[in-house]
């Protein structure tokens, strides 16, 4: 492992050939709260409010004409994933995925590449008049369908870098105030723990949005091609 201020995003710790810090992804699993039960936990009852405000929102998003039956599940599956993993990161020793490309880009590339190959093949007027805006001149209307192709194939990637960026500028934060720790006074490091724990309370509010805000894009794009 590097030793550097990046080294923290490192995943290349193994054992016996093995990646082990990549498995922390699938830790979220196991924070799932269980649905055979006689008498709902409070944790059932909690995960269950939150999805279906979140299911109640996609569902207007998605529109009438493109929502369906159970269309909602894989944005709510994306939402909770990126969650699990985003809290993950803030525990001492676990790896964080979602601060890695190779991990943000293989959600948010094939969802966008589904999507596209859907609306071209299906809608393909309704892709065609997209490209130009209305009300557009026709002097700049080669212009707007230039722009707008860019915007399109660089969607994934802008998914991708924002939650990665995001992750990445909090933890590398969270790293150069511990490591003043041993370098300052003691009056001053009741101050540092204070700030510490702030910065841990906005990195949990970033968490939650950053998964919200990558859902909500997803479903957007969705929306679009129908």
């Amino acid at each position: 492992m590097m030793m550097n201020l990046f080294s923290i995003f490192d995943p290349m710790s193994s054992i016996f050939s093995i990646s082990l810090n990549w498995m922390s992804t699938f830790l979220g699993i196991f924070f799932i709260p269980k649905i055979y039960w006689f008498i709902p936990s409070r944790t059932n009852i909690i995960f269950s409010k939150i999805s279906m405000n979140l299911h109640s929102e996609l569902k207007t998003l998605l529109g009438p004409q493109s929502f369906k039956k159970g269309s909602t599940l894989i944005f709510l599956t994306l939402f909770y994933m990126i969650v699990f993993n985003n809290f993950l990161g803030l525990f001492p020793y676990i790896f964080t995925s979602t601060s890695h490309l190779i991990t943000t880009i293989s959600w948010a590339l094939p969802l966008w590449l589904s999507f596209m190959l859907y609306g071209w093949l299906k809608n393909t007027n309704h892709m065609f008049a997209h490209l130009v805006p209305q009300n557009t001149p026709p002097i700049l209307m080669s212009f707007m369908v230039l722009i707008e192709t860019v915007s399109n194939l660089i969607r994934p990637l802008t998914l991708s870098v924002r939650l990665t960026a995001n992750m990445i500028a909090g933890h590398l934060l969270v790293t150069l105030l511990s490591s003043t720790g041993m370098l300052i006074s003691q009056y001053l490091t009741f101050m540092l723990v204070l700030i510490q724990i702030l910065l841990l309370m906005l990195e949990s509010a970033v968490a939650i949005i950053q998964a919200y805000v990558f859902m909500i894009l997803m479903t957007l794009y969705s929306s679009e091609v129908n």
